[in-house]
């Protein structure tokens, strides 16, 4: 018999990614199929579901040679988390838009919650701030536009879903939600690892709209419709994208702290911050769930691919022009702070606003490009520094997403950090990562296996002294002040 392979697709917010990878772990072929995103009006931001199931569709069929599909030992799943769509349960058929991770039309909503002293009990049960970007607030203004006195939730005619459950919901069988993906929802007891009763009478959704929580490697539907591979390959593991990341990184080893640049940024280690007085910087959630639950502890910044493709948008110029006009460049005594839809980790403030301080006559588009790469540095910095405090000493960071293909981000990161940044040799890690999970499930490997399994990296080492680091970031610091309301501005 032909030597088996796993099938990994990476669910994200600008692209799907498939790769197929051998039983040694090397990947034999990929493909990127885009997705688009929409603003209908400001702090909305909106997807179309079915357009993500076809562009799941299009990434596989250019991934994977038909020659290939019967040697397809299961399929793993990582995909963009806590975005949410509903739909129904017979027809399949979305109720309305998928509304992104980065949706900030509940922030009203979020601050009345906030003022009856709700948040408390959310960051005690889910180990998160009550804000915008997860779920929960996404499930009530759906359900109020869609389904507003509950009747057909409760029918059990609705189905409410993460990205993991509305594709796993294509293949038919049992409604179900990944154990990882589910914790990031805010309607999890992350203790538990069930629905809340409270947070679901708190946010006003009906139990009998969710899906069932499995652990990361199922069971699953098995795989239908999903051409060239023959209906019924089984779907072996899912996890959300930074959580595959994270394995891919073999991240269950002590020590090990992981930054995925993408749209946005996660910043990553294993471990629980319960002990350092409730900190509100870092978010606990379930990294995955194969051998028992693994938590960890995570900083979520909002913008960072994003702030520099806007940029690019906004110049009408290409990602990769910006990033060249960037390279050697200072930015002068500019920074942007990009707080569009407010400030995620370590600020967690839904009313910070996007601010450009330090522009003279004498800025030109370089200076610009080159604040953008330092605000992304200095707002993983910031969370990096979030999670030494829960963790323990940091002393590599490991660094994987699009944006890492900038040798001159990567060197920023370095100095403004003071750490080691070691730059992946694979940038599609989230991918790789439901790949090394799935061929767990399917015995192609052991954890001891993907644990010694070589992983190429490029390191950058910090050049930039103590006194010119510390003043370059009090300098920002002092940006970010310029961003939050006045009541804000001392935590900065």
């Amino acid at each position: 018999m032909a030597d088996p392979l796993i099938l990994a697709v990476d669910q994200g917010t600008s692209s799907t990614k498939a790769l197929l990878v051998d039983e040694s772990g090397h990947v034999v072929s990929r493909a990127v199929a885009p997705v688009t995103e929409t603003q209908p009006r400001p702090g909305w931001v909106e997807q179309s579901a079915e357009e993500l199931w076809q562009s799941v569709r299009r990434a596989v069929a250019d991934c994977v040679d038909p020659a290939l599909a019967d040697r397809i030992a299961g399929v793993g799943f990582s995909n963009q988390r806590e975005s949410l769509v509903l739909w129904e349960r017979r027809t399949g058929e979305p109720l309305g838009p998928l509304l992104s991770w980065q949706d900030q039309r509940t922030a009203a909503r979020s601050h009345e919650l906030a003022a009856t002293g709700a948040a408390e009990l959310v960051r005690a049960v889910t180990g998160m701030p009550l804000d915008p970007m997860f779920s929960a607030l996404k499930a009530r203004w759906l359900l109020d536009a869609y389904d507003p006195d509950r009747r057909r939730s409760r029918a059990g005619e609705l189905c409410l879903g993460t990205v993991d459950s509305w594709l796993l919901s294509r293949f038919g069988g049992e409604h179900v939600i990944e154990v990882g993906n589910a914790s990031r929802t805010q309607l999890l007891d992350i203790g538990t690892r069930q629905w809340d009763s409270r947070l679901l009478e708190l946010f006003g959704v009906p139990l009998e709209v969710l899906p069932r929580v499995v652990a990361s490697c199922g069971a699953f539907p098995a795989v239908r419709d999903l051409a060239p591979l023959p209906d019924g390959v089984p779907v072996l593991a899912v996890m959300g994208d930074s959580h595959a990341a994270m394995f891919a990184h073999a991240g269950w080893r002590p020590g090990v702290v992981k930054a995925t640049y993408g749209t946005g940024t996660s910043v990553m280690a294993i471990g629980d911050d319960g002990g350092i007085d409730g900190a509100p910087a870092l978010c606990r959630s379930i990294a995955w769930d194969i051998d028992g639950p693994m938590l960890c502890v995570e900083g979520n910044i909002r913008a960072t691919g994003r702030m520099i493709s806007w940029l690019a948008e906004l110049f009408g110029i290409r990602t990769e022009t910006l990033l060249a006009e960037a390279e050697g460049k200072g930015p002068d005594g500019v920074h942007f702070v990009p707080a569009f839809g407010g400030l995620g980790a370590p600020w967690w403030d839904p009313d910070a606003t996007p601010v450009l301080t330090g522009l003279s006559l004498g800025t030109r588009r370089g200076q610009l490009f080159a604040a953008a790469l330092e605000a992304v540095a200095f707002q993983v910095e910031d969370v990096v520094a979030a999670i030494e405090r829960a963790v323990g000493r940091v002393r590599v960071l490991m660094a994987d997403g699009g944006l890492t293909h900038s040798d001159r981000l990567m060197r920023l990161q370095a100095d403004l950090s003071g750490r080691v940044v070691a730059r992946s040799g694979e940038h599609d890690l989230s991918c790789l990562g439901a790949a090394d999970a799935a061929g767990l499930a399917a015995k192609l490997w052991t954890l001891d296996q993907l644990e010694q399994r070589p992983r190429p990296a490029d390191r950058f080492e910090p050049t930039l002294d103590e006194t010119e680091r510390a003043a370059r970031k009090h300098a920002w610091h002092a940006a970010v002040r310029r961003s939050r309301p006045p009541q804000e501005r001392s935590s900065t």
